[in-house]
């Protein structure tokens, strides 16, 4: 195995479920999948960029840009796919041509903002501490305390989601600070991947990012929000 190589996996199934088509769309003057492409290849850590897909004009994009292209089978192009079955896919076919990398980088199309000095901002913070972790995920913090979240009964009544008190908790800033995955970056050894079958294992950095950066675009309005936001706010920096 090749552990100081860092191959980025790229997924980009064609009929996305709820944003059709979203990976090709257009954003911005480019595809969705440029983006990523593109900050992909400005990284100086990476060290083999892959696109996996079912999709003929992602294929297309991805040659366009001097990428590798896995045709994934469509029994891996399913709605009921994980992200893991992919990453095998693509290692699998990897082996074949003994090529061994000792780190898994996934980057998501849906996360356009994200750039190459955060990839490899995290590539270096992960590197900087394999002596205890495994992996890392890229994380945003919590719009809203989790603490407020509420399950509803069928009679439409409100109960608390996770208990906390009231009285000690009643504003957003009382609570403890918390983050959510956001989606941008997953990062883990290859062995580490192929034990846990995914990026979250016991030791798992967290990587922060602002909101923003880390947007993810999974409908509609998502999609026409990350445009507004290309449009205005980054391009004035």
């Amino acid at each position: 195995m090749n552990n100081d190589k860092i191959v980025c996996i790229i997924p980009a199934r064609a009929n996305s479920k709820r944003l059709k088509n979203k990976n090709t769309r257009v954003l911005n003057g480019k595809p969705l999948i440029s983006w990523t492409i593109e900050e992909a290849k400005k990284s100086v850590s990476i060290d083999r960029i892959v696109i996996s897909t079912d999709d003929e004009e992602a294929v297309k994009i991805g040659l366009d840009h001097g990428v590798e292209v896995i045709r994934r089978p469509e029994e891996l192009a399913m709605d009921t796919t994980t992200t893991a079955e992919v990453i095998f896919h693509a290692l699998d076919l990897l082996k074949e041509i003994s090529y061994y990398p000792g780190h898994i980088l996934l980057l998501q199309c849906t996360s356009p903002l994200r750039k190459a000095w955060h990839i490899d901002e995290a590539i270096k913070y992960y590197l900087d501490n394999l002596s205890f972790s495994d992996s890392l995920i890229s994380v945003s913090k919590s719009e809203h305390p989790p603490w407020w979240l509420k399950k509803i009964s069928e009679n439409g009544l409100m109960t608390d989601f996770l208990e906390y008190d009231k009285e000690e908790y009643k504003r957003s800033q009382d609570f403890p600070e918390t983050f959510r995955i956001n989606g941008a970056l997953y990062l883990a050894k290859t062995e580490m991947f192929r034990k846990f079958r995914g990026f979250q294992t016991p030791k798992t950095l967290a990587y922060k990012m602002e909101a923003l950066d880390s947007l993810d675009i999974d409908t509609e309005i998502d999609f026409l929000f990350a445009e507004f936001i290309m449009k205005t706010y980054y391009s004035c920096q």
